[in-house]
């Protein structure tokens, strides 16, 4: 197969073929960093990212679905539909599965989020032709047997369990109920044990079928991989499964919408007998789409991102009232959250809060100092490139760049829009997001008197 920029190719056998449309996005040097894109008829699309200096490759096909389009009865079927997956086709049986990649030292895995589903395995890249059938089988070729959902929800009722258990992992899961109340990217990705006791292997079934055609898909690869051969393996693992039945379809074009986030001053208290209580302070942010969000990243670095961080400085350094305590960005099609977290004594909460909240006042109104912005700049960009330097994460960013934004952005690309922000982009940032009245979310022990004054973080 030939390709270009953007170059139509044929590919012709004893019947006429459809055409597959292949393009060059991004040219590395020497073919290293090549990222190329062909779009399949059927509207399926993939990308690989070409790094020959390795000898392992990770292949993965990300679906274009997630918890905030499930209904509310639906909450959680896109995990549990994850989870499924795994547990057999017409040709591989469970154990099938799992055993094909063990036998070759590979690493075979998937995660579900608010809009997106990946499924990926990690292997040596002689091994790669295997992953892509096996990965496809799965995602083609699921059974969806009414014995394994049974199986499956005990092991998804345990997961939910696990989650409950530890509170520095659900008041994230509060803080978004917090924010957006029972909206579906409000609601839990796994779902609840009422809704997980609900679905039916129908249900799944139906709900399987509507989002993992073709057109809903992209599939990545990245590592010591030519792109022509993974075209080619893709192909005929879904043509085998008869999964590419519309030729004149295209893919779906990335989520888009315009929804605002006006939730202030909420707080939501989930009283738990632990022994830190656990706190998320924060305010809507900004979509993943937003051209500010290159401030927004250098904001949070300088604000809660490492150990010189205003938020490490002033709550756990200078002060030890909490062992961990940070802040972070979650950027979604139409909105995005800003939090803070730390976790702490019951008895230290109002402490931490006022510090928090105080330090958040200050930036919004006076801004980060230009060292602060400067040192941020820097610890943000050796954090992206040392960020890529596995085939996972490499499959990670083109297949999420093309799920997301429809498009690829070279490493030095992404370093120069880090580099290009100013004080004054950071400081514009700030008073917009950070001058926003907060809402809080809070687990932990916490008596009457201590809960009546969680309002006072948020006045």
């Amino acid at each position: 197969m030939t390709s270009s920029s953007s170059t139509a190719t044929a590919r012709t056998s004893s019947e006429a073929r459809a055409v597959a449309r292949t393009q060059t996005l991004i040219k590395g040097e020497n073919g290293i960093g090549t990222v190329r894109k062909t779009t399949l008829p059927g509207g399926l699309c993939i990308v690989t990212e070409t790094l020959p200096s390795v000898r392992s490759a990770t292949f993965g096909i990300w679906a274009h679905v997630g918890s905030r389009d499930e209904t509310p009865a639906l909450n959680g079927a896109t995990h549990y539909l994850e989870h499924l997956l795994f547990k057999g086709t017409n040709r591989r049986s469970a154990l099938d599965i799992s055993s094909a990649i063990d036998a070759v030292g590979g690493e075979m895995n998937a995660f579900t989020a608010k809009e997106y589903t990946c499924y990926y395995a990690r292997v040596l890249d002689t091994d790669l032709p295997l992953a892509i059938d096996v990965v496809c089988d799965m995602l083609t070729g699921s059974l969806i047997r009414e014995d394994d959902v049974n199986v499956e929800r005990g092991a998804i009722l345990e997961e939910i369990a696990m989650t409950e258990d530890d509170p520095g992992d659900c008041v994230h899961d509060l803080f978004a109920h917090t924010m957006l109340g029972d909206t579906p990217l409000g609601r839990p990705v796994l779902g609840t044990v009422d809704t997980v006791n609900a679905l039916t292997a129908d249900r799944i079934r139906r709900f399987y079928r509507k989002h993992y055609d073709p057109t809903h898909l992209v599939v990545a690869a990245a590592g010591n991989v030519d792109h022509n051969k993974v075209v080619r393996q893709v192909r005929a693992a879904f043509e085998k499964a008869g999964a590419l039945k519309q030729p004149d379809a295209t893919p779906i074009a990335p989520r888009d919408g315009s929804r605002s986030i006006r939730t202030a001053g909420r707080v939501e208290l989930l009283g738990r007998k632990t022994e830190q209580a656990h706190i998320v302070l924060g305010m809507p942010g900004l979509a993943r789409t937003d051209d500010r969000r290159w401030a927004l990243g250098v904001l949070n670095t300088a604000l809660g991102g490492g150990m010189s961080s205003r938020l490490f400085q002033e709550v756990r350094e200078k002060r030890g009232l909490a062992y961990s305590v940070y802040s972070y960005t979650s950027g979604f099609a139409d909105c995005g959250l800003f939090g803070v977290y730390a976790g702490c004594r019951p008895s230290q909460v109002h402490d931490v809060l006022k510090l928090c909240r105080d330090e958040l006042d200050q930036v919004a109104e006076h801004g980060l100092s230009d060292d602060e912005i400067r040192r941020a700049i820097g610890q943000l960009r050796g954090s992206t490139v040392l960020g890529l330097e596995d085939t996972g994460a490499l499959m990670n960013r083109i297949g999420k760049s093309e799920l997301c934004w429809g498009e690829q952005m070279s490493v030095d690309d992404m370093l120069t829009r880090i580099a290009e922000v100013t004080p004054d982009d950071v400081r514009e940032v700030a008073r917009e997001v950070l001058g926003q009245r907060p809402s809080l979310s809070v687990i932990g022990p916490l008596k009457d008197k201590q809960a009546s004054r969680l309002h006072e973080a948020v006045a």
